[in-house]
Order: structure tokens, then C-alpha cells, then sequence
């Protein structure tokens, strides 16, 4: 059950400061316990939230990761791209798992939908682009931010009125279905099938649509504690990712005004959260990346795969340089270092401080994936360590040298580490600065 806030209500945003996967669902189901509600606004079905509680795996894709704890209300902001027939699913897992979700989740109105002609094009594209592929789970992302953009959107609102939503349907296929046919070669998307589907699942559907905003303003004026839960990486935001090798929203920690309907000034703090190495799934440069024996011990030992797609996840050593990219565009309060037990063992451990680059020394991520492609890591060796620090839930019984290889993490990226992860399980976890407290 959540806890009450006494006095003002703390507002709270969980970003990923890397290139996604580095562990946010476990930290916000951890957190939950502080708050009336967690929100998503951002993202769609692609981002996977893995929470292991009592030892047992969930796994989320667009529902908050709040959705475990009774009591609490879950919102999906008008940020979210919303794909209607991968959430009911999503809630018919959960409910079948005696979980309640449909009293508890609020849908904002505004979220545009992910359609099936989304997926055709996601797919078909990438399949046109070969070698050359962005890397996209293939979902329909993507075009479905397109169509936001361009103002041919369907949003959830357009369920209430069947004929304006037939309309709609019939220009956005016009022009998606040419593409499908004339461009890209694949088979066109029928107005009617859509329609159809959209029509059977609207009842249920708009039995969970709110005006967000309005019930987020409404908990703060009760001084509520709220939690505001990002989908990937800051690393891969569409404005200041490793561009064109990006998702299609703003992951930033900024973005949760803007996709959940909430003042700037209302969000109190950010919890930057950091593997204790790093990865990166799909395409794009990844100047740390280990493609040897580090590379594949690290992936075994992390389960490094994605909760979603199943793809493999690269990996390699951690980037402080990107990390500095990260803390300007967050404006990060603390960070929360996960999967920290990984590292277990190895007799030493890099970490990149810096690049060299054709035009000098960067200490910073540079923009754009051409840039990035550039850099050579400039690392720092630090001595491992033989204990382990897997289920440590107290500082002082980690391993001196891993106390000592987070401080120095600490320094380099120049924010100070308020929790530590050492485990899957929610409880496995070291506290150093409350962000709610």
C-alpha cells in the first residue's frame, strides 16, 4: 500500500542514462512504496520493465511499473504512443495473475495509437534498408510518432465518435497504403479491418481513459507523492541521442512535463539510473563496446538480453563521457547504480574517462553518430574485486574495492550516487539518499 505523503508532495522523474535496459523497472517498483500513483510518459510497447519480486518475474511493457502494489493508480500520459490490442494483453497477463488493473489505470485521452499500418511500415522499411537498418523492434514506433507530428494521428479521444474515427482512417491509409504498395512493396492495410478492431476493443478501452493532467494536478494539490517512469535511455532520445541510431521521443527527464501534462517546476527531482558497465541494443555506435571475452562474460552473467525482443544486448566497459552527456540533459539529482553483482570477479575493471578524437580530446559525448563513431575510449583501470556483492543491502559490506570503483565512478560523471543495486529481487538494494525523503 502506498505511503501517504505528510506535508508537500515530492514528485520524483527515473530516467535511463545510458542507451536503455539499465534495470528502471526494479528501481520504480522499489520506490512505489513512497507514492499515490507512477506515470509513463513516454514511449510505447518497446520498452520492457523487468521486476522480480519474491523471485518472481514480471515483465512490463507499457503498463507503470507501479501496477504490483494495490492501491496505487498508474497513469499513461498523452507522451506514450499506445498500441490497443499490446495493452489489453498486457492486462489480461496481469489480471490473470490475479493482479487488478483496470480499476487502477488511467489513460490519458490524448495518446496517439499504434495501428497496424504502423507495424507494416516499421517492418517493411527496415526490411528495405537491409545492412543499413536502424535497429527498430519493428512495432510501429516510429510511424506512429510520424503520425503524431503530421497531425493524422488517431488518438484514443477518437474512439468516442465511430464516424469521425472512420474518416480519419481513411485519409491516413490513402497515404500509407500508396507507400506500402508503390515504395516499399508490401501489402496494403484495410480501412475496415482497422476500424473493426478499434470498434470491439473501444469499450474497453475508454472505460479507462481520464483527463491526466487534471487527476496529476488534483493529487498535488493533496500533496501526494508522485513517480514519473521513462522508457529507454536518455542516450537514445531523438534530439540528443547518437542520432540517427535513436527512438522516436525525448526520454530526457524534461519530457515528463510534456507527456504527462505537468509544470516543469512540479518535478523535484531525477534519479539518473546507470548499469555498473554498459549496453546498448540494435545499431549505433558504442565506443566502450567489448567484443571479446569481457563483452560475452558480461552479457552472460547480466542475462543480457532484452525482457521485450529477446535481442542480445551488446556490452562493454563503463562510459563515464556519456554519462556527462546524460547528467547536463537530465539535470540529474542522484544516481542509482544497478547490476553492480556483474561485475564480480573480474581482477580489473575500465573505465573510459574521456575520448580521443581526429580534432583532440573529448571528455563528453560528442552529438551525432558519425561523431561518436570517432571516438577512441581513453580508460582507467581499477583493481576488481574476489567478493561478492550480489543481495548486499548495506555499504559498508560491499568490497572495498567496490566501494572505491563507485566513488570514482561518482566523481567522473560528476553526481553523486544515492542507491545501489545489487540484485534482481526489489529488496536487493542499498540506500544512501532517499529521493522521496
Amino acid at each position: 500500500m502506498a505511503v501517504e505523503s505528510k506535508g508537500q508532495g515530492r514528485n520524483v522523474v527515473v530516467i535511463g542514462t545510458q542507451w536503455g535496459d539499465e534495470g528502471k523497472g526494479k528501481v520504480v517498483d522499489w520506490l512505489t512504496e513512497q507514492v499515490s500513483g507512477v506515470v509513463r510518459f513516454q514511449g510505447g510497447h518497446n520498452a520492457g520493465h523487468t521486476l522480480v519480486v519474491n523471485g518472481k518475474k514480471t515483465i512490463l511493457r507499457l503498463i507503470p511499473s507501479g501496477i504490483l502494489h494495490p492501491g496505487v493508480l498508474c497513469y499513461i500520459g498523452n507522451g506514450v504512443v499506445l498500441s490497443p490490442t499490446a495493452l489489453l494483453a498486457e492486462i489480461d497477463e496481469l489480471q490473470a495473475n490475479q493482479i487488478d488493473v483496470e480499476s487502477r489505470l488511467k489513460i490519458s485521452l490524448a495518446c496517439p495509437l499504434i495501428l497496424s499500418y504502423h507495424v507494416a511500415l516499421d517492418q517493411a522499411r527496415e526490411a528495405a534498408k537491409g545492412d543499413a537498418k536502424i535497429g527498430t523492434t519493428g512495432r510501429g514506433i516510429g510511424p506512429a510518432y510520424e503520425d503524431k507530428v503530421a497531425r493524422r494521428a488517431i488518438r484514443l479521444l477518437d474512439l468516442t465518435n465511430p464516424q469521425t474515427l472512420k474518416t480519419k482512417l481513411i485519409e491516413a491509409l490513402s497515404l500509407h497504403n500508396f507507400v506500402l504498395e508503390h515504395h516499399l512493396k508490401a501489402q496494403p492495410v484495410s480501412v475496415d479491418q482497422v476500424f473493426n478492431e478499434l470498434m470491439a476493443m473501444a469499450p474497453r478501452l475508454l472505460k479507462m481513459t481520464a483527463d491526466v493532467p487534471q487527476l496529476l494536478y488534483e493529487a498535488g494539490q493533496r500533496n501526494e507523492n508522485l513517480l514519473f517512469e521513462g522508457a529507454q535511455g536518455s542516450l537514445l532520445d531523438i534530439d540528443h541521442g547518437t542520432y540517427p541510431f535513436v527512438t522516436s521521443s525525448n526520454c530526457v527527464a524534461g519530457a515528463a512535463g510534456a507527456g504527462a501534462g505537468v509544470g516543469p517546476s512540479k518535478l523535484h527531482y531525477v534519479l539518473g539510473i546507470t548499469k555498473a558497465y554498459a549496453t546498448r541494443v540494435g545499431g549505433g555506435p558504442f565506443p566502450t563496446e567489448q567484443t571479446n571475452e569481457v563483452g560475452q562474460t558480461l552479457a552472460k552473467r547480466g542475462n543480457e538480453f532484452g525482457s521485450v525482443t529477446g535481442r542480445p544486448r551488446r556490452c562493454g566497459w563503463f562510459d563515464a563521457a556519456a554519462l556527462r552527456r546524460s547528467m547536463q540533459i537530465n539535470g540529474v539529482t542522484g544516481l542509482c547504480i544497478t547490476k553492480l553483482d556483474v561485475l564480480d570477479g573480474f581482477p580489473e575493471i575500465k573505465l573510459c574517462i574521456g575520448y580521443d578524437t581526429p580534432s583532440g580530446r573529448l571528455d563528453v559525448l560528442p552529438f551525432g553518430s558519425d561523431a561518436v563513431a570517432q571516438c577512441t575510449p581513453v580508460y582507467e583501470t581499477m583493481p576488481g574485486w574476489s567478493g561478492t556483492t550480489e543481495g548486499v543491502r548495506q555499504w559498508k559490506d560491499l568490497p572495498e574495492a567496490a566501494q572505491r570503483y563507485l566513488n570514482r565512478l561518482s566523481e567522473v560523471v560528476g553526481a553523486p550516487i544515492a542507491m545501489v543495486s545489487t540484485g534482481a529481487d526489489r529488496d536487493d538494494t542499498i540506500l544512501l539518499d532517499h529521493p522521496f525523503q
